[in-house]
């Protein structure tokens, strides 16, 4: 049983051939950009263009609107439910990356709040180690710097 048994009921046709740059401009463009975000701003008056670029960067500006208070019920019963858990964590990183426990509990609360408004993916989830890696290096530089600054003042 191979392709000679098979009758084929619809041709399609082959396409032309591309010249090198289609090809390669073709190539670059899906490699970068491979859902075409600016799609949507084509052939739209400038007003729409200002609109659709503030709720591309800013993307609680397209959901807000539409956000109902059946989603307010399960956000807070989710938001209950990470905070049980990343307020103890947050405060205990804190504590292992020889923090103050306050920077844990900023770390539970500041970095969600901002995903919440500039974040795009439903199911990311932002925790408390992360910030605490990043505050903790950048503290340590700070301490470097200042016992470097404070032996070059004296």
């Amino acid at each position: 049983m191979g392709n000679a048994d098979f009758e084929c009921r619809y041709r399609v046709a082959v396409p032309p051939p591309l010249s090198f740059l289609v090809s390669l401009k073709s190539s670059l463009k899906e490699t970068f950009f491979p859902d075409d975000p600016f799609r949507q701003f084509k052939n739209q008056p400038l007003a729409r263009k200002l609109v659709l670029g503030l709720q591309y960067f800013v993307p609680i500006l397209e959901w807000a609107p539409r956000y109902t208070f059946e989603y307010f019920k399960a956000d807070v019963v989710a938001g209950i439910t990470i905070a049980s858990l990343a307020v103890p964590q947050g405060i205990s990183y804190a504590s292992l990356a020889s923090l103050p426990p306050i920077i844990g509990l900023y770390s539970s609360f500041v970095p969600p709040l901002i995903y919440a408004m500039l974040g795009s993916s439903r199911d990311l989830a932002i925790g408390t180690v992360a910030v605490l890696m990043r505050t903790s290096k950048l503290s340590r530089l700070m301490v470097r710097f200042k016992l470097q600054l404070e032996i070059r003042l004296d």
